[in-house]
């Protein structure tokens, strides 16, 4: 796990030479749902340990982009490559850990049990000691691991859906709304978490409303607004375009 657990040499070695391509790419992705565009010729590129959000009104498209991504919805024309690998092969999503907006892990699980699910899914040991260090760092009582997941709260199940994704060790992680439902110190831990893994080689591509922490954490942002892109950049250059002080005002100038 990034961050708690040391890299293998050849991992290492991966990540060194992934930096020197994409992380991923979309290449004029288009989708329509009947009569209507939802994605229209979409053209962007994140680097490879970059950290990179996509933020834009509810019905934008960022869940169609999502979906697309992660092949739960069809593309009428275009094409998404995960680390130069074309999105329709299944092996080229082994690189990605996804938490959805929604998460709902399974109600009789205990954490435990649910963590050492998901780890074994993404093909790595579970590591109690890494699992008591998040849960201590994201501010979660460590005999809580023990609970089952019907007892935790909406924070608790969220924190535990990020747990998963970090436990993951995959070289993307794909976080759509990662802090729906936590309080404002979950938020400051989370972020505080995240700060120090950048420059890890890891990159994350999050969907997000609060663009405070768009601000703080990301490299860059795409404003989607109906179906298209309008803007692609950092968030100084997004409030140099539109000649506004703080990110919140240059959206609005964005889409308006």
């Amino acid at each position: 796990m990034v961050g708690f657990c040391l890299l293998t040499a050849s991992e290492s070695e991966m990540n060194i030479q992934d930096r020197h391509k994409p992380a991923l790419v979309f290449d004029k992705v288009f989708k329509k749902y009947g009569a209507k565009t939802v994605l229209d010729t979409i053209d962007l590129e994140i680097g490879a340990g970059e950290y990179f959000a996509l933020v834009g009104v509810n019905g934008a498209g960022k869940t169609t982009l999502i979906k697309s991504l992660l092949d739960f919805t069809a593309l009428d024309s275009g094409e998404i490559r995960i680390y130069g690998e074309a999105q329709k092969n299944t092996c080229s999503r082994s690189h990605l850990a996804f938490l959805p907006e929604r998460f709902t892990p399974p109600h009789y699980f205990t954490a435990r049990d649910f963590l050492k699910y998901m780890v074994q899914l993404h093909g790595v040991n579970y590591d109690q000691g890494c699992v008591e260090a998040l849960y201590e760092r994201l501010d979660l009582d460590v005999k809580a691991i023990n609970q089952a997941v019907r007892d935790y709260s909406k924070g608790m199940i969220q924190k535990l859906g990020l747990i998963a994704c970090f436990l993951s060790e995959r070289k993307m992680l794909v976080l759509d709304e990662p802090m729906s439902g936590l309080d404002p110190k979950a938020r400051v831990l989370v972020k505080s978490y995240l700060k120090e893994q950048k420059g890890q080689g890891q990159t994350i591509f999050m969907t997000t409303h609060l663009l405070n922490d768009v601000e703080a954490l990301c490299d860059r942002l795409a404003i989607l607004h109906q179906g298209r892109l309008c803007f692609v950049g950092t968030p100084a250059e997004c409030c140099r375009q539109s000649q506004t002080q703080d990110l919140e005002q240059a959206y609005l100038a964005h889409i308006e």
